[in-house]
């Protein structure tokens, strides 16, 4: 019977304890910056989807006022609102809403020096999301331009914008503008 040594080579050491409280240490920096990650996504999608349902709650109400005959001074939207589309009387001036241009776009002036203004009476109105569980009030105001011969609407500009009301943090409005004609 012969029986097999295996010598073992010098040089093949473990891992010091000093190593591996290195490679912990080093572990551990890693994974507090990736759980530090963890609610910065959290509240960008949480951003995301509240500019997603202004704008979405925004197109519903401007197709409303779209569809809206240009004889037609005011209407009542699905929610209940009487919402003014302008006077024809009054043409080329902004009617509703306060406007103010910024970088060549036209844009609802939500915020006048404090305190910030309510909204025109027929031209804004606060909405709150029913199928929100948060619980998220928008402001909605929009502007109406008129071109016409000063008692028949030819055109109408709307200009109308959303934003979110509280909460943590700023919310840039959601504007959209856009015109019909006959």
């Amino acid at each position: 019977m012969q029986f097999a040594f295996t010598k073992v080579r010098e040089g093949q050491n473990g891992f010091s304890i000093l190593e591996m409280m290195l490679a912990t240490v080093i572990l551990l920096v890693g994974l507090v910056a990736i759980a530090q990650l963890v609610p910065a996504s959290i509240l960008l999608n949480y951003r995301n989807r509240t500019d997603s349902a202004a704008l979405v709650f925004a197109q519903r109400e401007l197709d409303q006022m779209l569809d809206q005959p240009l004889t037609q001074n005011f209407f009542t939207d699905t929610l209940g609102n009487v919402c003014q589309l302008g006077d024809p009387t009054v043409p080329n001036s902004v009617q509703g809403s306060t406007v103010q241009t910024f970088s060549n776009q036209t844009i609802i002036q939500f915020t006048p020096p404090n305190p910030p203004a309510a909204p025109t009476n027929g031209y804004g109105f606060t909405y709150q999301d029913p199928t929100d569980p948060s619980g998220i009030t928008y402001d909605v105001r929009w502007a109406v331009i008129i071109t016409g011969n000063g008692s028949t609407a030819s055109s109408r500009r709307f200009i109308l914008g959303v934003r979110q009301v509280g909460g943590t943090g700023y919310f840039q409005p959601i504007t959209l503008d856009t015109m019909v004609e006959k």
